[in-house]
């Protein structure tokens, strides 16, 4: 067997020397996105802002109705209270009359 070893030649990567156009070109465009971005955020918090606005007044409007509904509730039990008392006194003059009644 022969002693040769395999032998490579470490080829250099050309090296690019920077275009200061190009830095500023791609500082440029890095700044658009990053101004684009920033016009995306503010749009999308206004918009946050309007729904917890829009929610704020729903909230408040089904708080008023609620109010309302146990008004309405407090006024029913009120009349079916008197209903009921009313009823029970027409059961005792009935009842009284029956037997005040002769056979």
């Amino acid at each position: 067997m022969s002693d040769s070893s395999p032998t490579a030649q470490i080829i250099p990567f050309p090296s690019r020397q920077p275009n200061p156009d190009d830095a500023q070109e791609r500082l440029r465009r890095a700044l658009a996105g990053l101004e684009n971005a920033i016009a995306g955020q503010r749009a999308a918090v206004a918009a946050w802002r309007k729904a917890l606005g829009e929610l704020g007044t729903v909230v408040s409007g089904l708080g008023e109705n609620l109010q309302r509904y146990r008004g309405n509730l407090d006024t029913l039990g009120d009349r079916v209270a008197g209903l009921h008392t009313q009823a029970v006194k027409l059961e005792q003059t009935t009842e009284a009359a029956l037997a005040a009644r002769p056979n």
